[in-house]
């Protein structure tokens, strides 16, 4: 028997009833969601149970909800059972406060690095990494870069150098510019413009 999105969602609620809930599919993915302290079970449970077989972790993320009191972050889980070639996302939430998620280091290796890539931007603590701490940022930095706590760079500012961040003034890269504005590489020729 092929495995179905349909199948995994009542094997899901055999097994855990009301405990797993906002069942979806968006493009196709199964996508649900558990209480965080209920994270091992349900990724044990995708992993050993026979019929299921997600042992591979495609990757492991969060995201921050900011407008959600108590439920401001969500890990995100993708799995994929490679014999059926299907794929699952599996979503627990937690407070910004209290960002307390059991590790899932023991069961896939994977997780190792996913999950402290997520304590970095996000600010997860997985309890019982064996070694959680910055990957990717200085050890100095006291925030969460990828946490929406900061407001949007305002696009009218003049007071910035676009140059600084690749967006312009260099030569050769279609972005000279000139009194009319700019100009590419292949309009050189034909324009007879000052390069300013």
């Amino acid at each position: 028997m092929a495995l179905t999105n349909e199948h995994i969602k009542q094997r899901l609620i055999e097994k855990f009833d009301t405990q797993v809930s906002s069942f979806e599919e968006p493009y196709g993915m199964l996508t649900f969601e558990a209480p965080k302290d209920m994270n091992l079970k349900v990724l044990n449970f995708l992993y050993d149970d026979a019929e299921l077989k997600f042992r591979f972790m495609t990757d492991l993320t969060a995201v921050h909800y900011p407008d959600q009191p108590g439920r401001e972050l969500a890990v995100v889980y993708h799995l994929h059972n490679l014999e059926d070639n299907i794929r699952i996302r599996f979503k627990v939430f937690t407070d910004s406060n209290k960002p307390d998620v059991y590790t899932a280091t023991a069961l896939f290796s994977a997780a190792n690095w996913m999950e402290r890539e997520t304590y970095d931007f996000y600010g997860v603590n997985f309890v019982g990494h064996p070694n959680l701490k910055r990957i990717l940022n200085v050890d100095e930095m006291d925030y969460f870069p990828l946490r929406k706590q900061y407001p949007l760079e305002d696009q009218s500012r003049v007071d910035k150098d676009d140059e600084m961040f690749g967006r312009g003034g260099a030569i050769g890269f279609g972005t000279e510019k000139t009194d009319h504005g700019t100009i590419t590489e292949l309009e050189k020729g034909d324009v007879g413009e000052e390069i300013v």
